[in-house]
């Protein structure tokens, strides 16, 4: 099996890297520090308002919503007669490791789901929460909610850009979005691994840069290979779509982002759990979505039972 991406996907993947990098270069504050603190001056995700540790009161970024939508970041896999770019899994793996890897805020995967049922969905025009596992992510900025998501009750987040409802009963495990979770996981473990790497040649102790020390070498490079193997594995599954597959691809995923990001604040240090660094909202961000579609229990199961046939 190759993974040479073709011509169309790396300027895909392109497109939705210089969209993202626009609103930082724009100097866009897309990120609020929690109560009432100086705002950061890093734009990893859009986000309009104050953001507070424990409130709900987020704002999407409705025109950065619309520019996802008109770049075709929703409607992706719909088929061109009805609007769409006419693409496939593994174009949709692309894109969401990019939004993963810039901590873009939202229900993507929920509204990308919805394209071609929702009407405004593909274009951006409309937000959809649906319920995912026993979470609902994003539920008051909603304009459209769906899957099972009644009687959903706010909860406290650890992540301060993804508000989160939970659901009494779960809801049904949907492959692809586990998918594209893993995408977006994978998006994580790169650029934490990237954050460290960056640090470690820059940031001296005893008169030369951190990275010259063997244990964080070895930090380093371990970060690198966890974040390869779940590469080749959520790309096998983009392209087999075979739910074993997918439970792997997840369970890696997982894994190379929780303890990338980790490894990558142990390589920070205390700054890494500062405001004015990124750093710890991936970790937020990796433990959220490792909660999505029933947990790492549901994938290590399927793919067991997979494994005994």
């Amino acid at each position: 099996m190759r993974f040479q991406l073709t011509e169309v996907q790396r300027a895909l993947r392109g497109a939705v890297r210089a969209a993202i990098g626009r609103r930082a270069a724009n100097g866009s504050s897309w990120l609020v520090a929690p109560r009432g603190g100086a705002a950061d001056r890093y734009s990893p995700a859009p986000l309009n308002g104050t953001a507070r540790t424990g409130d709900s009161q987020h704002r999407l970024d409705r025109d950065f919503w619309r520019e996802l939508g008109e770049l075709g970041f929703f409607s992706l896999r719909m088929s061109e007669a009805d609007g769409g770019a006419g693409l496939g899994l593994p174009e949709a793996v692309l894109v969401f490791e990019e939004a993963g890897r810039a901590l873009v805020p939202g229900p993507l995967i929920a509204t990308h789901l919805a394209a071609g049922e929702v009407p405004g969905a593909a274009e951006g025009e409309v937000v959809v929460a649906a319920a995912d596992g026993r979470l609902v992510e994003w539920l008051d900025e909603a304009d459209v909610v769906r899957r099972g998501a009644e009687g959903a009750v706010p909860m406290k987040s650890v992540d301060p850009l993804t508000p989160l409802h939970r659901v009494p009963a779960p809801a049904r495990t949907d492959p692809v979005a586990v998918l594209l979770t893993s995408a977006e996981q994978l998006g994580t473990a790169t650029r934490v691994c990237e954050l460290a790497v960056q640090h470690a040649r820059t940031r001296e102790q005893f008169g030369q840069p951190i990275g010259a020390f063997q244990a964080v070498k070895h930090l380093c490079a371990q970060m690198l290979v966890r974040a390869e193997v779940a590469r080749a594995a959520v790309y096998a599954a983009a392209v087999t779509a075979d739910r074993a597959d997918i439970a792997a691809a997840r369970l890696l995923a997982d894994e190379a982002a929780e303890r990338g990001a980790r490894d990558c604040l142990q390589v920070h240090g205390g700054m890494g759990f500062t405001w004015e660094s990124e750093v710890h909202l991936h970790l937020k961000r990796a433990w959220v979505r490792a909660q999505r579609g029933g947990d790492a229990t549901e994938s290590e199961e399927l793919l067991a039972a997979d494994l005994a046939v």
